[in-house]
C-alpha cells in the first residue's frame, strides 16, 4: 500500500463544530473565539471582506455558522433557454446510452449477478408512503401542511457492481476508455461483440495501462473495480474522510489505494499531477470530466421509463421533484441535465448538502462557482458524510448548471443519521448517512412559499406532485457499521 499526506489546508479558521458547540465554554475560549471570529470577517476573498460577502448575500451567514439553510435560485431559467449553457446536447446523451448497451453484454459476463438485467445497471425506483407519513411526523407538520403528493426513493445504493450513483459516471467512463484504447489499438472494431474485451489478449492490453481517479471513497469504488475487471491498473487517491471499509474493499480488487491525511480536492490534485508524467495514465477528473457526466445523465431516460412503467404523469400540472445529495456536483449535475432534457420545466432538481461541506450551495448562490472553497469563509469540509466532504464546486457544473437547477439544501450530521434510522424503521431500506441528504428536500421546498409561487406552483398543481429522494448509495457498506448508523440514528430520534 502507498501512503501520502500532505497538510490539510482550511483557510481561515473555522467556526466551532456542532460538537464543540454543546460543550462548556470558559471566558478564554469565548474571547479567542471572538478574536478567531473577527479575523475571519477581515479576511479578504476575491476583493472583498467575509463581512462584505455577508452583506451581499445574507444567506452566507447561515452557511458560515452550520445552520440548515436553503436557497431558490433567482436566477432560474425557462430549460429551453438555460440548456444550451451546458454545452451537451440529447444526442450526447444518446451516445452514451448507446455505449452502455453496447458494453452490456460484456458486463453480465464479467459481473453475474447483473445477468438477470442482461447486464444494463440500473436501480430500483419504490413508493414510501411510510417514510412520507415519518417525515411528516418527525416534523411535527399538521395535517393542512403535510408533504403534498406522493414521496419515491430512487434506491441508486441498490446499483450493481460499487452499490452507489457513481456506478452510474464510473463504470460508464471507464469504459468508454477501454473501448477508445481498444478501438485505436485494433482490438475492437464497430458491430463486434464487446465480450471479446474480456479476452485474455484484451486483458494483456489494458494491463499496460493505468486509470486513477481522486475520491472521497464511491467514485474511487466504481472506478476502481471496474477497472480491475477489465484488466487494467488502477490507482484510486483517497481522501482522509473515506471509510476504512472501502479501501479495504478496493484493495481485495487489486487496486493501489493511495492515502491522503488532508480532503478531497488534496487527493485529486495530487492524482492529477502523478497521471500528467505518466502517458499510459488516464485520470478521471470527478472536477471537470464531461464523460462522467454523461453517464450520470443516462439515469434520467431510465428514470422516465419507470415512471412511464407506474403510469405516473409528469408536466407541469404534475410537478416532479428530485433531491439530490450533492458532494462536487459531477453525479446530481449530470442527472438533473439528462432530467431537463427529458421532463423540460415539469421538474425541479433540488442539491443537498452537509452543513459543512455546502461547496454547491456556496458557488451558485455567490456566483464565485469554483473560484472560491468553503474553507475559505471559515467553514471546516468535516462532515460524516464522507461522500459528500468536498470543499470546492466542479467548475464544469456549477458553472454551465446554474441558470437549470432550482434550489440547494443544507443539512446537519445529525439529521443525516436521523433520516437513516427513519428509512429503515418506516421502508426497511438501509442507506448511508451522505444517501439520507435527500430526505431533508422536501421539507424545504414546503417551507418556501415565494418559490413556489414564483414558479407558479400553487396547492392545486403540489397536490399532483411527485417527489423522489435519489439514495446515492450503502448497499455495501458492512452491516455491523450499518448497524451503528441506524443506532446513532435511533438515539438521535
Amino acid at each position: 500500500m502507498t501512503t501520502e499526506s500532505a497538510t490539510e489546508s482550511t483557510g481561515m479558521p473555522g467556526p466551532a463544530t456542532n460538537a464543540t458547540r454543546t460543550s462548556t465554554h470558559t471566558d478564554a475560549d469565548t474571547a479567542t473565539a471572538s478574536a478567531t471570529d473577527a479575523r475571519a470577517a477581515a479576511r479578504t476573498i476575491h476583493g472583498a471582506t467575509v463581512s462584505e460577502w455577508i452583506a451581499r448575500y445574507p444567506k452566507l451567514r447561515d452557511l458560515i455558522d452550520l445552520t440548515p439553510t436553503a436557497w431558490f435560485n433567482d436566477r432560474l431559467a425557462p430549460t429551453a433557454q438555460a440548456l444550451p449553457d451546458v454545452g451537451l446536447t440529447v444526442a450526447d446523451v444518446d451516445d452514451a446510452a448507446a455505449r452502455l448497451k453496447r458494453f452490456a453484454p460484456l458486463i453480465a459476463e464479467l459481473f453475474p449477478e447483473t445477468k438477470p438485467t442482461a447486464g444494463i445497471l440500473e436501480s430500483p425506483l419504490r413508493a414510501v408512503p411510510d417514510m412520507q407519513a415519518a417525515l411528516d411526523e418527525q416534523y411535527g407538520r399538521p395535517l393542512s401542511d403535510q408533504l403534498p403528493g406522493q414521496l419515491w426513493v430512487k434506491l441508486d445504493s441498490e446499483l450493481p457492481v460499487s452499490g452507489s450513483i457513481k456506478a452510474r459516471g464510473g463504470i460508464y467512463e471507464v469504459l468508454k476508455h477501454a473501448e477508445d484504447l481498444a478501438l485505436a489499438a485494433g482490438l475492437l472494431h464497430p458491430g463486434d461483440d464487446y465480450r471479446t474485451l474480456a479476452s485474455p489478449e484484451a486483458r494483456a492490453f489494458f494491463a499496460r495501462h493505468t486509470i486513477a481517479v481522486g475520491s472521497t471513497g464511491n467514485l474511487g469504488l466504481s472506478i476502481g473495480i471496474m477497472a480491475a475487471a477489465l484488466g487494467f491498473k488502477a490507482a484510486v487517491h483517497m481522501s482522509a474522510d473515506a471509510r476504512q471499509w472501502k479501501k479495504d474493499k478496493l484493495r481485495s480488487h487489486g487496486v493501489n489505494v493511495v492515502e491522503y491525511e488532508s480532503d478531497y480536492s488534496v487527493a485529486v490534485a495530487a492524482g492529477r499531477k502523478q497521471a500528467e508524467h505518466d502517458p499510459t495514465t488516464y485520470f478521471v477528473d470527478d472536477e471537470n470530466s464531461p464523460t462522467l457526466f454523461l453517464g450520470y445523465a443516462v439515469a434520467a431516460r431510465r428514470l422516465a421509463g419507470q415512471l412511464q412503467t407506474f403510469d405516473i404523469p409528469v408536466d407541469m400540472d404534475h410537478p416532479l421533484f428530485v433531491y439530490l445529495p450533492c458532494g462536487v456536483g459531477g453525479g446530481p449535475g449530470g442527472v438533473s441535465f439528462g432530467l431537463k432534457t427529458v421532463f423540460g420545466d415539469a421538474v425541479h432538481c433540488v442539491f443537498v448538502e452537509p452543513t459543512h461541506s455546502p461547496c454547491m450551495f456556496l458557488g451558485e448562490y455567490t456566483g464565485l462557482f469554483n473560484d472560491a472553497s468553503v474553507q475559505d469563509f471559515g467553514i471546516d469540509n468535516r462532515t460524516a458524510a464522507d461522500g459528500l466532504a468536498v470543499g470546492r464546486a466542479s467548475g464544469f457544473v456549477a458553472r454551465r448548471m446554474a441558470r437549470l437547477l432550482d434550489g440547494f439544501v443544507t443539512v446537519d450530521d445529525d439529521e443525516l443519521f436521523r433520516m437513516v434510522a427513519l428509512l429503515d424503521r418506516a421502508s426497511g431500506y438501509d442507506i448511508e448517512p451522505s444517501s439520507a441528504a435527500a430526505f431533508a428536500g422536501p421539507q424545504r421546498v414546503l417551507k418556501d412559499a415565494d418559490y413556489r409561487r414564483r414558479l407558479g406552483l400553487t396547492d392545486g398543481r403540489m397536490a399532483h406532485a411527485t417527489h423522489i429522494a435519489w439514495a446515492t448509495g450503502g448497499s455495501m457498506v458492512p452491516r455491523d457499521e450499518m448497524a451503528e448508523y441506524i443506532a446513532r440514528g435511533e438515539a438521535l430520534l
